[in-house]
């Protein structure tokens, strides 16, 4: 714990010296506060002589710049933040304990939009699932919802991750993203035609982070104060509508404006134009999972005909003032979960809710947490320390627990809920998958227009598949799924029809 006394004196002596500079002649220092007589030359050795390494503050300047960047992100490195608070508009204490949606609450919130594949300084038209990540700083802790802004993806379970990863990133050969290598992964995971099919659809090419929903992706769980579980998914509809750019409008939209999206973003928040999305949840009691004719928990899919109920409702209307040590410091992870909320049984979530505290202790350090962005609103109490950069003010010798001589209290009521469990372990996939029926449901949904476009935007990337074998075979998935998607997207490639029917006619779709 911190000490007051010393904090106090901290903070006195701080606004003491702050006030006795004035700001217009505010003293330029080092890193170690000392003041700096001269930063437009290097000490030298006489008038003509080499600089000298005792230049202190050249060193350290150089050092400092030398180490401005740190490790990028492998995925979503392309970030936009804004600061924003939610608001609850229901009472769901019969679902969940969680503060965060009690009703008179106001709870902060930081909000990161992303592109998925993109480097930091690409393009943002790019053909990619957009990242929709809010950290709620509540009175029971951080919550991070990290999702996209499709309530579905393109596998099923964490293993393949870094695999679809390396495949639709830039080749290993020529650092250049090639189409060939993205696909020959999806003609090999049939599950991922129904993301492919949202994805080069009209709205998968946002025009405006304002104008896309956002989605939770996965099941979780709620639990009540009886510890009653319910599996949730959740839903952020956009106030402002949904609008995407169609493919003959991307090229001119990159060459007029290729930071298009943050720019919008900022200059409505800018303007007063604060964006606003309502928070929906879709319910199930655990026995309800199984009214599916297909896996409910698996990440693919859509919960179709679960009614959604409105739950409250997010604004953004604050730009952060330090890029870096907002957008780029902050840390999402699905595993950072507040009483009340809890993983489900989702075996893509169940990857994530390790996998992406982990790279954020490695792009940050081990007190990734104690960074202004990520810290949490209330006191901070455990026995983790030391590290590099921990600057938690700990203090005292008992490090451990339990302890007679300096308990920290526990709750019970907090704990995980209880999950019956059967069966044995095992190494399989799962039973129901039926890959192929939500993407045609989702192709028939669209107007003549949008079918049009989704067929122009996927044929342009699928033209670039030069293994025959694996154009075919995806071909065959979306003719599966469509049989008139199949003969359009055939149409597009001057492909062989009775081919892809004939691969189709052999799929099964269970």
């Amino acid at each position: 714990m911190h000490n007051p006394k010393k904090t106090s004196l901290r903070a006195a002596l701080s606004l003491a010296l702050a006030a006795s500079i004035p700001l217009a002649h505010a003293q330029l220092t080092r890193d170690n506060g000392s003041p700096v007589g001269d930063n437009q030359n290097s000490q030298t050795a006489g008038p003509n002589g080499p600089v000298l390494l005792q230049d202190s503050h050249l060193i350290e300047k150089l050092q400092r710049f030398d180490r401005e960047r740190i490790p990028e992100r492998v995925v979503h490195a392309r970030g936009t933040g804004a600061f924003g608070e939610f608001v609850p508009t229901a009472d769901i204490s019969d679902l969940s304990v969680a503060q965060v949606f009690t009703p008179g609450t106001r709870t902060p919130v930081f909000v990161r939009f992303s592109t998925v594949m993109g480097y930091r300084g690409s393009p943002e038209q790019a053909r990619d699932p957009r990242g929709f990540a809010i950290k709620f700083y509540t009175q029971q802790g951080n919550w991070d919802m990290v999702g996209i802004n499709w309530p579905i993806f393109f596998i099923r379970d964490a293993i393949k991750f870094p695999d679809f990863v390396h495949a639709n990133k830039p080749s290993a050969v020529t650092g250049v993203q090639d189409a060939d290598l993205a696909f020959d992964f999806f003609a090999h995971t049939p599950e991922a035609t129904n993301m492919l099919t949202h994805l080069y659809s009209t709205a998968g090419m946002p025009d405006s982070y304002r104008k896309m929903d956002g989605f939770g992706v996965h099941a979780f769980k709620l639990v009540n104060a009886r510890g009653e579980v319910h599996y949730v998914k959740f839903h952020w509809k956009s106030q402002q509508g949904i609008h995407g750019l169609r493919p003959n409008e991307i090229a001119a939209s990159i060459g007029k404006d290729w930071n298009v999206t943050t720019n919008d973003l900022y200059g409505a928040i800018g303007k007063g134009d604060f964006p606003k999305w309502d928070l929906y949840i879709q319910v199930l009691k655990p026995s309800e999972l199984q009214q599916f004719d297909f896996d409910a928990l698996d990440d693919t899919k859509e919960w179709v005909g679960v009614p959604e109920r409105k739950v409250g409702t997010m604004v953004l209307n604050r730009v952060p003032d330090n890029y870096f040590e907002s957008t780029e410091e902050s840390a999402f992870a699905p595993s950072r979960l507040v009483p009340g909320i809890e993983l489900s049984e989702d075996r893509m979530l169940q990857g994530r809710g390790f996998s992406y505290a982990d790279t954020q202790m490695y792009r940050l350090g081990a007190n990734f947490n104690s960074l202004p962005i990520n810290k949490p609103l209330v006191p901070v109490r455990n026995n983790n320390q030391d590290g590099a950069m921990n600057a938690s003010g700990r203090t005292g010798e008992v490090n451990y627990e339990p302890s007679g001589i300096a308990e920290i209290g526990q709750d019970a009521k907090y704990k995980y809920s209880n999950l019956p469990l059967s069966g044995t372990t095992q190494q399989r996939a799962i039973d129901k998958k039926q890959p192929f029926r939500q993407a045609g449901v989702y192709f028939r949904s669209l107007s003549e227009q949008d079918k049009a476009d989704l067929v122009t935007a996927l044929s342009a990337d699928l033209r670039h598949v030069r293994n025959q074998a694996n154009l075919y075979t995806m071909l065959s998935y979306f003719n599966k799924a469509d049989s008139g998607f199949g003969t359009r997207l055939v149409k597009a490639l001057d492909a062989d029809g009775a081919k892809v029917k004939a691969l189709s006619d052999k799929l099964t779709d269970d």
